[in-house]
């Protein structure tokens, strides 16, 4: 009923708080089904998970851009929200005080994202579990590799494909 992928993004959003994987994972699903649609819902939630990455790492002015684009993206698509199982007006008030916290320079706090399929979330404590996450629990500020991770991940092949990507308009200019 649900995508895999959506269903691997509540479980890194609610077990390991790793909100760039749920940023990869939602971001390859959009582009496969939905590229080049800013508006779709995926990209709402790709930009909540980003902005609570930069929350958590005190990046304000980034998680309030990226939090004020999702907050516009999902607000369009309540009904989306409601048939992935997510209850809209408690969402809503949720990114709300986010944005509030962000804007005060407040620290980050982990948060639930308000799932009204218990079938859906009783599945992936299941799929958690199976993986060695606890669902619902606290971010971990001592895991350097969750809170810096954009920094500290290999990106040899995003440079690769920069490289590649220059060469033949290189060569298509000659």
């Amino acid at each position: 009923m649900y995508p895999t992928a959506y269903i691997q993004y509540l479980i890194h959003f609610h077990g390991d708080r790793d909100y760039f994987e749920c940023h990869e994972i939602l971001e390859e699903y959009w582009k496969g089904i939905d590229p080049g649609n800013k508006e779709s819902v995926w990209v709402g939630l790709i930009q909540l998970a980003v902005s609570c990455y930069h929350h958590r790492r005190q990046n304000f002015v980034g998680a309030k851009k990226t939090l004020d684009k999702a907050i516009r993206i999902l607000t369009k698509e309540k009904k989306r929200i409601a048939d992935l199982g997510l209850d809209w007006e408690i969402l809503h008030q949720i990114v709300m005080t986010r944005m509030s916290m962000i804007v005060k320079e407040e620290s980050y706090v982990s948060f639930n994202l308000p799932l009204t399929d218990r079938i859906l979330e009783k599945e992936c404590e299941k799929l958690a579990k199976k993986h060695d996450l606890s669902w619902g629990s606290d971010s971990d500020f001592t895991n350097i590799n969750l809170i810096h991770r954009h920094k500290l991940r290999d990106r040899t092949y995003v440079i690769e494909e920069r490289n590649r990507a220059l060469y033949e308009r290189k060569g298509n200019e000659e």
